[in-house]
């Protein structure tokens, strides 16, 4: 990578760019481990009224851990999880990790031909359920193991967990699979490594200053990789997780309730979530929160600023960064009163390199605009079952005369003058839908393989709704029927996939070079009303 730079020096860009720190060389479950021996009979868990201190937490994750050790479950081995939100995810979360294996996050109410995908990519070797999941397809071949039930008749001796020590293959080993939309069709896993994973909970317990004293909430859904903080932090601090119930991260009045109730001092939001909860005629007793981070889609600063007002002991960071850097790369701790048109996704976080390069590949100067490039320890290892993809992402690439693994990200992103960076926006057709990745490939992909359909696009309108267009692949737009499409899509992809209307038209529209020319698709008509009985 050259430096054409124009006015701006090589030695400025880099210099946005935060001193490196030593990378820890400890897995966040073995740093837990040290914690809780310190405070075996401090509070741990909060769930609605009950409480669970360090030490019967972690027993129970040992536990968990002899089990999974007895059936063979260790290092390089991928466990997949499906269980709702409550103190038995948190245990086997933690259990799995005890255990030196990797979980594969798996969402209850996705279509279960997605769900066996996952498990297949990701070469499963065990899938651990709840009561409440969901029966997989015919034809899937990973065994299952209940999270609850009678204790088998020898049960496997716990790990010891007060002097528990990851074998040193632990640390660069996978400790988590994120899925995300891919835009071939199928869902992506991102591998992410203990060692990623460690990096950045040290960054975020410096950076917040975290102690016993906190009270952290988990709310995201957990196969949303900022859960990963939400699970864990709490626990290298020495402090409390209070448990959300499984739906109340759509509920602004349960989460005010909540916070009064536990005393939560740090907590998450998208911003489509936050802007319901200022709202909330409550909010403003939300006294111990100090730490609100946003995340996961743009905060529009007239959304800052009213928190801020609503809540201003609390200080508001917008965070950025995708599951393949392991959750936050960049953060802005957000002023009283931002302006403008967008609040900057701010600098680098710790060990975090981020990069702005023009259509060449070489550093854009600052203001100039270009796709963001990220290094350092917190990269994942790549896709699970995708050398394919995983070499197109993360390339490696020469920045100021040494080779570095980048991964790119293709987001759109500059570089202010005080070393901040703005977010402008997708390079390709990714979208956020309530704060997860949506490919909008991946939706076209899924329409394109139902027999009755030759071409479609996908586009998100009024950038909240999701419209797809779909050409027939004989007889006219008029026989397509739309709710027998969206049925279709309802049984392979996720619910906050399925676009809300699906447009039957004759072509898709194209520009001069042959490409779909989303800015001539046609708005939805209005549905008919239906006829009186």
């Amino acid at each position: 990578m050259s430096d054409r730079t124009g006015r701006t020096d090589l030695p400025t860009l880099l210099g946005f760019n935060p001193d490196p720190t030593p990378a820890p060389r400890v897995p966040v479950h073995e740093a837990i481990c040290r914690q809780a021996a310190r405070t075996p009979d401090a509070i741990a868990l909060r769930h609605g009224d009950g409480i669970v201190t360090y030490r019967r937490l972690l027993d129970a994750a040992a536990a968990l851990a002899g089990r999974l050790t007895a059936l063979g479950i260790g290092p390089g081995a991928v466990v997949g999880l499906s269980a709702r939100r409550g103190p038995e995810l948190v245990t086997a979360v933690l259990g799995i990790l005890l255990a030196g294996a990797a979980y594969v996050p798996l969402d209850p109410q996705h279509p279960p031909v997605r769900l066996r995908t996952m498990l297949d990519s990701t070469r499963a070797a065990l899938l651990l359920t709840d009561a409440t999941a969901p029966p997989l397809p015919d034809g899937h071949r990973v065994p299952v193991l209940p999270l609850t039930g009678a204790p088998p008749a020898t049960a496997p001796a716990p790990l010891d967990w007060p002097h528990y020590r990851a074998e040193p293959a632990v640390v660069d080993g996978l400790c988590c699979v994120i899925f995300t939309s891919g835009s071939t069709g199928e869902p992506k896993g991102v591998e992410l490594t203990h060692a990623a994973l460690a990096n950045r909970l040290a960054g975020m317990l410096d950076r917040h200053r975290l102690g016993p004293a906190d009270v952290l909430l988990q709310k995201t859904p957990y196969t949303f990789d900022v859960s990963l903080w939400e699970l864990l932090l709490a626990f290298l601090a020495g402090g409390t997780l209070a448990v959300a119930p499984p739906d109340a991260h759509r509920d602004p009045q349960a989460l005010v309730e909540l916070i009064q109730r536990h005393g939560v001092t740090m907590v998450h939001f998208v911003p489509s979530m936050l802007a319901l909860f200022v709202t909330e005629p409550a909010v403003g007793r939300c006294t111990t929160l100090r730490t609100v981070l946003c995340g996961g889609e743009a905060l529009p600063p007239p959304l800052a600023n009213t928190l801020t007002a609503t809540l201003p002991q609390a200080a508001v960071h917008n965070m950025y960064g995708p599951a393949e850097a392991t959750i936050d790369v960049t953060g802005w701790h957000c002023r009283p009163h931002e302006d403008g048109d967008l609040v900057p996704i701010g600098r680098p976080l710790s060990n975090v390199r981020a990069y702005v390069v023009d259509e060449s590949g070489d550093l854009a100067p600052v203001g100039v605009p270009g796709e963001l490039l990220l290094a350092g320890p917190s990269l994942a290892r790549g896709y699970a079952g995708r050398p394919d993809l995983t070499a197109e992402r993360f390339v490696e690439r020469p920045i100021a005369g040494r080779t570095e693994r980048v991964y790119r990200t293709g987001d759109l992103a500059r570089w202010s003058p005080d070393g901040h960076l703005d977010y402008l926006g997708r390079i390709d057709t990714q979208v956020k839908i309530r704060g997860q990745r949506v490919e909008l490939g991946e939706i076209e992909a899924t329409l394109r393989r139902h027999p009755r359909v030759r071409n479609a696009v996908a586009v998100l309108r009024d950038g909240r709704t999701l419209v797809a267009y779909a050409v027939p692949a004989v007889g006219t737009p008029d026989e397509l029927d739309e709710t027998t499409l969206r049925g279709h899509l309802a049984d392979h992809l996720p619910e906050h996939m399925v676009p809300a209307r699906i447009v039957p038209l004759a072509e898709i529209p194209t520009t001069a070079h042959g490409k779909a020319d989303r800015s001539a698709l046609p708005p939805p008509p209005r549905r008919r009303p239906r006829p009186a009985r």
